[in-house]
């Protein structure tokens, strides 16, 4: 990823923390960084300098098609070109059963999940046509292949980020642009410390589901990220690539 130009959204903690930092460990020329967590977007932005890339950080809710503008045009007038768009931020929701699930659960999630990912495709696809290149990664799910009991807006959510990222791809596919998914299992992350309430049993419990016996890092999806975003993966486009220890081929 030599002199690349990056952004990634969700960058404060996790998995976006991790893409982050994994692009400038391969040599991207500067990482952008969005987040509403203004506190770990900066921490992540000074491990992205201290593995030697430029960092700027950029308060974005990507539920909000001002923020979302205003993030790819500062990344534009600082670089003056955008390479590769890792669309990560997502939130988990409410755990409750559908018929409990309010109209506010449901739109919260879904505006930051896919209009989320909508709104930035919607910003990010202009300038990479103008350029005749780039790769952009969404942060899909498993939930995006299968379902799960108590989280149907996140499910609905990653559903529709496969869609999305399949009519993108279609889109773009004749002007240089690569639009791709990721699907990752279960991953020891924030979201994941905050659906078992640091319960250990809980997260046993989750731990039993994988194949594989353990969870996920947020280092393993960063790495498929960073493969998909390379040129090495330069004739997939359109595809969802699961990273679950197995998990939906049981």
């Amino acid at each position: 990823m030599s002199g690349e130009i990056v952004l990634v959204t969700g960058a404060a903690s996790g998995i976006g923390r991790a893409c982050a930092v994994a692009f400038a460990n391969a040599g991207a020329k500067a990482v952008v960084l969005a987040d509403l967590d203004e506190a770990g977007g900066h921490e992540t932005a000074r491990e992205v300098a201290r593995a030697g890339a430029q960092a700027e950080f950029v308060p974005t809710d990507v539920s909000r098609p001002g923020d979302v503008e205003r993030l790819i045009q500062r990344v534009v007038e600082l670089y003056g070109r955008l390479d590769v768009a890792v669309n990560n931020a997502g939130i988990e929701g409410r755990s409750a059963r559908l018929v409990d699930q309010t109209e506010a659960d449901w739109d919260r999630v879904l505006d930051v999940n896919a209009k989320g990912v909508f709104l930035c495709m919607r910003a990010e696809l202009p300038q990479m046509v103008r350029q005749s290149s780039g790769a952009i990664v969404n942060m899909a799910s498993i939930a995006g292949i299968v379902g799960f009991t108590w989280a149907a807006p996140y499910v609905a959510s990653k559903h529709a980020i496969i869609g999305l990222t399949k009519t993108a791809a279609i889109e773009v596919s004749k002007k240089g642009v690569r639009v791709n998914a990721v699907a990752p299992g279960i991953i020891k992350t924030p979201m994941i410390d905050r659906v078992t309430k640091g319960d250990p049993q809980a997260e046993a419990g989750m731990v039993e589901l994988e194949p594989v016996g353990r969870l996920g890092t947020p280092d393993e999806i960063a790495n498929a990220v960073l493969w998909l975003a390379s040129d090495r993966a330069c004739f997939v486009t359109g595809e969802t690539l699961v990273v679950d220890g197995g998990y939906v081929a049981r």
